[in-house]
């Protein structure tokens, strides 16, 4: 046997199949990303809502958007005019109704000085209301502040409602 023989069978038998490396799996991954997120929620179109969001995950089959960084809603009246504005850790999307939830360090701010503060609030878009059935507090200009659990607003806070309230007031009583 020559050396050249024996040389190239060493040669072929060290080379063996490339193993393909296994993409991961399609399940439980977003259908798309977006980072920087601007969104412009409209009815009619007049703005009703301006989302913002560092990250954006959507998911097609379930219907389902997830934004997962510092999320910002500036809600509008039907003249557009800015009302409100809410900011929450994270919030999640059905895109079928378009209603929201809003999750974690959640603070809905009004133009006219009232502040909620809650773990979670949905925002309703059908009839533009927010809703939580968590504990809430709100203070106002006058310097109340009210807890309670359940809330029900407009998404300008003018007209609200606390489920089962407590609280206390800084005005004078007589």
């Amino acid at each position: 046997m020559s050396w050249t023989f024996i040389l190239a069978m060493i040669l072929l038998s060290s080379c063996t199949k490339e193993s393909v490396e296994e993409l991961p799996s399609k399940e439980g991954m977003p259908d798309q990303e977006s980072w920087g997120v601007n969104i412009i929620l409209t009815d009619q179109g007049m703005i009703r809502a301006k989302v913002r969001s560092g990250h954006l995950e959507k998911y097609n089959e379930k219907e389902f958007i997830m934004l997962d960084s510092s999320v910002t809603v500036d809600f509008f009246d039907s003249y557009e005019q800015h009302t409100s504005v809410l900011t929450s850790n994270k919030a999640e999307v059905n895109q079928s109704s378009n209603d929201m939830k809003a999750i974690g360090n959640v603070v809905a701010v009004s133009d006219s000085g009232i502040s909620l503060y809650s773990e979670t609030l949905i925002w309703e878009s059908n009839d533009e209301k927010l809703r939580t059935k968590d504990s809430i507090m709100i203070t106002t200009l006058e310097k109340d502040t009210l807890y309670g659990v359940g809330f029900e607003s407009d998404s300008d806070l003018k007209n609200w409602k606390i489920i089962n309230p407590s609280g206390v007031t800084g005005r004078d009583l007589k």
